[in-house]
Formats: C-alpha cells, sequence, structure tokens
C-alpha cells in the first residue's frame, strides 16, 4: 500500500491511474495532474494505491467530499477502482482496511460510499443506508459502514 502524496513516484503512479479505463478514473488524473485534487475532495483527504511491483492493482481515496454534496457525512471512500486484470480478488479491501484505521486513529465511527452498484460494496461490510443528490443532478446509492461500535 502506497500513499501517492508520500510517494517518490508520483509520475509513475499518476501515469498509471491514467491508464484506468474508467471514466472517474481519468477525472482523478486530471485532478492531481492540474493541482485541484484537494480543491475538489477536501484538504487532509488522501489518494491509497494498492501496487504489485510497478503495477497499480487498486486505488481509493480517504475524502472530506466526494459527489455527494452533503456535509453531514464524512468521510468518504471514493473513486475506487481495481484494474481488470487484479479484480475478482478482492483486493481493494486491503485498501478499505486501512481506511478504516485511519478513522479509527481519528475517533471516526463511520465512513461513507457513494455508488451506483448494488452488491459489490456489501461484501466488505457496507450497509445501504439512503439515496441521495450527487453533485452531477443524478441519485447515487449511499452506503455506511460503521466501524467505531
Amino acid at each position: 500500500m502506497i500513499s501517492y502524496f508520500e510517494s517518490k513516484e508520483q509520475k509513475h503512479w499518476l501515469d498509471e491511474i491514467g491508464k484506468s479505463d474508467w471514466s472517474a478514473g481519468r477525472f482523478l488524473h486530471e485532478l492531481l495532474s492540474q493541482g485541484t485534487f484537494f480543491d475538489t475532495v477536501g484538504e487532509g483527504s488522501e489518494l491509497l494505491l494498492l501496487t504489485d511491483g510497478d503495477n497499480l492493482v487498486s486505488f481509493c481515496t480517504y475524502a472530506v467530499r466526494d459527489e455527494i454534496a452533503s456535509t453531514e457525512y464524512y468521510p468518504w471512500i471514493g473513486f475506487v477502482y481495481t484494474f481488470p486484470k487484479y479484480r475478482g480478488h478482492r483486493y481493494v479491501g486491503r485498501l478499505f482496511e486501512i481506511i478504516e484505521s485511519i478513522a479509527k486513529e481519528h475517533d471516526i465511527p463511520d465512513i461513507y460510499l457513494s455508488t451506483d452498484h448494488i452488491g459489490l460494496y456489501e461484501k466488505y461490510g457496507f450497509e445501504y443506508m439512503t439515496q441521495m443528490e450527487s453533485i452531477y443532478g443524478g441519485m447515487s446509492r449511499v452506503y455506511v459502514k460503521h466501524i467505531g461500535r
């Protein structure tokens, strides 16, 4: 596991993120390239990378903000992506464990995730909470994981 912002190889990892076949992955690449990551997701947010040598396996953010405009909920897991050749092994779960540790260190009892997927995040302990409007105007499923109880 690597913290993108603590890595000495940011250019390499940025290039790897840019290989994502997902529009949100390309948007993340744009935010990082333009230096607007923290403006978008909030100061104190983190980008975590799971690697296999020089290959990027999975990435996700631990963020103050995500695509849900509500400030009632925090923190968010966002930009969750696993490259196709690594799918089916629950590798992203390792990143979720790190995020849970970070949240526990800060006495944060719940973490949130916004998605259109059904049945994907439940296997990691997330529970469907509600539907909320995203900043893009559509509705998104909001999940919560209780970690501090």
